[in-house]
């Protein structure tokens, strides 16, 4: 079978691109779909919080009565609202569970990401010694196999536990794919071709949404919210099974400036070059991760994506749960899916497009522009999000989210052009881990800001608000990446590239016992 794709030739790479991001929709719609189920999911399991609310026939109906909502919405307790009733005496509220609380956001947020990103760190070492194939192939079967099984939950702790299963399949998606892909395709394609991959992430959350509500809805075998998960699960294990067997392991190129020190050495005369690589103190000097990880750049450039990463989780966690509370009797579930999985998705694409279109001519500065000047402008149109009407609130998002969603391709195409290829893998998952750490983390305030303030407020505060400051530290990271080379240095650099502080000798001591790797130096 891998002959057969071999011979395919220049559709391979597409394919493998195809394939990987596939398995990433497929895991992160199972990671999200929680948001969407959750009310159908807590008052089967019980979990969360429980209050007086408007009949879902009611609350669902064409013909809706805000003041019943209101009514229902004030009820202080469960006696008060079972004793509200129309005129013909049947009532039109109920007490249960609304999908919201604490247990929710833990379930969401803490008991997912605590586990996705220490995980992700060993995934990130292992990528850079075994086989990336084999352990991308795993972690989709570990994903698949945990979504179908939350299907079968019949307790909260059920739940958790298969929630930490579905973080640990996940974990490896990331820096396992980044690197397969980075040593499959050139650094002209690349943050096209990132921002392709990591789209699967946008268009996993847009399909959470009609799968989640309305095959929930057709109750399909009254198995109701488990379904989407049964066929999530089912998609994922069909992936795991093309990946290990019609994909192969790439052979690992040096990219950016690496390459081109390469070229460098090369080109200097033998004796120099054994003079370079003699020197005791140089060979055996190896490249750290810990050198690479606290460079002012790579520092702030975590701290934004943090930032960033917050706003996209709170909106992903509560657009659901929030647009049914404050817009009952409206659907918005199709709205939600063309503005996160249409709209986010041309965004995605704009965003490689014009990150690899400037970067030849400004260099990598200019890609961190774009993450900074988009986002500014996702800005208040996310406020818009928030604050307006129904149909406003929809046009606005969709706005929001086409400059929003420009920033995750490009981040990691930045990401692994400025650091050496003997830690790159490592450098992703451990970027991952401080970035899903606190992404992941912060939202569980949205639910004591919500029951402080409004819901409203909350979102302000942790998603709207959230994309204004991660502009501001995208624009400072801009000050620390590395200028452009002119033509006539003495030291040539790639366009955009700025590592000068790892040697060449640095790379070939951290490739010692890769011998295919080897060769390239």
């Amino acid at each position: 079978m891998h002959s057969y794709i071999k011979k395919l030739g220049f559709l391979y790479k597409t394919y493998v691109l195809t394939i990987l991001t596939l398995g990433y929709l497929t895991s992160e719609m199972g990671h999200f779909l929680i948001g969407v189920t959750s009310k159908a999911t807590a008052r089967d399991v019980h979990y969360g919080d429980i209050k007086c609310q408007l009949l879902e026939h009611l609350a669902d109906s064409t013909v809706f009565n805000y003041t019943l909502h209101e009514r229902c919405d004030t009820s202080p307790d469960q006696r008060s609202c079972e004793l509200l009733v129309l005129e013909d005496g049947s009532p039109f509220c109920e007490w249960n569970y609304n999908g919201l609380g604490f247990q929710y956001q833990l379930l969401a947020g803490p008991a997912f990401i605590a586990v996705y990103s220490i995980v992700g760190v060993f995934f990130g070492m292992a990528a850079d010694k075994f086989n990336r194939v084999r352990l991308l192939s795993l972690c989709t079967l570990i994903s698949a196999a945990a979504i179908g099984l939350i299907g079968m939950a019949t307790s909260y702790w059920h739940l958790i536990l298969l929630r930490i299963m579905l973080a640990v399949g996940e974990a490896g998606t990331n820096p396992l794919s980044t690197g397969i892909l980075s040593d499959l395709f050139s650094e002209e394609k690349r943050g096209l071709v990132m921002a392709i991959f990591n789209w699967g992430i946008y268009a996993g959350i847009g399909l959470a949404f009609p799968v989640g509500r309305y095959v929930t809805e057709m109750n399909v075998g009254g198995l109701g919210w488990r379904v989407p998960y049964y066929v999530s699960g089912m998609i994922g294990l069909i992936v795991a099974a093309l990946a290990i067997t019609t994909m192969t392991e790439p052979k690992r190129q040096a990219i950016s400036e690496e390459a081109d020190n390469d070229n460098n050495e090369t080109s200097k005369p033998r004796s120099a070059v054994q003079n370079t690589t003699s020197t005791p103190t140089e060979s055996s000097e190896k490249t750290s991760i810990w050198k690479v990880l606290f460079q002012p750049k790579i520092l702030i450039l975590c701290i934004a994506a943090s930032i960033r990463h917050t706003g996209g989780f709170c909106f992903a966690y509560n657009a659901d749960l929030f647009y049914r509370d404050i817009f009952p009797g409206y659907d918005l579930g199709w709205s939600l899916f063309v503005v996160t999985f249409l709209v986010g998705s041309v965004g995605v694409v704009i965003g490689g497009v014009t990150s690899d279109s400037i970067v030849k001519k400004y260099g990598i500065r200019s890609r961190v522009a774009v993450l900074a000047i988009s986002q500014l402008i996702a800005t208040p149109f996310a406020y818009g999000s928030i604050y307006l009407g129904p149909t406003g609130a929809m046009v606005t998002l969709a706005i929001s989210y086409l400059f929003a969603e420009m920033w995750f391709g490009i981040l990691f195409a930045i990401l692994v052009e400025s650091v050496p290829m003997s830690v790159r893998s490592t450098t992703v998952g451990a970027f991952l881990f401080w970035m899903n750490n606190f992404g992941g983390n912060v939202p569980m305030f949205v639910e004591p800001v919500r029951k402080a303030y409004d819901y409203k407020t909350a979102l302000a505060i942790f998603y709207a608000g959230f994309y204004l400051l991660s502009s501001l530290m995208f624009g400072t990271t801009v000050l620390f990446m590395g200028k452009k080379k002119s033509k006539n240095t003495n030291v040539h650099t790639l366009a955009g590239i700025e590592n000068g502080g790892f040697k060449n000798t640095e790379l070939e001591n951290g490739l010692k016992g890769f011998p295919s790797l080897e060769n390239h130096l």
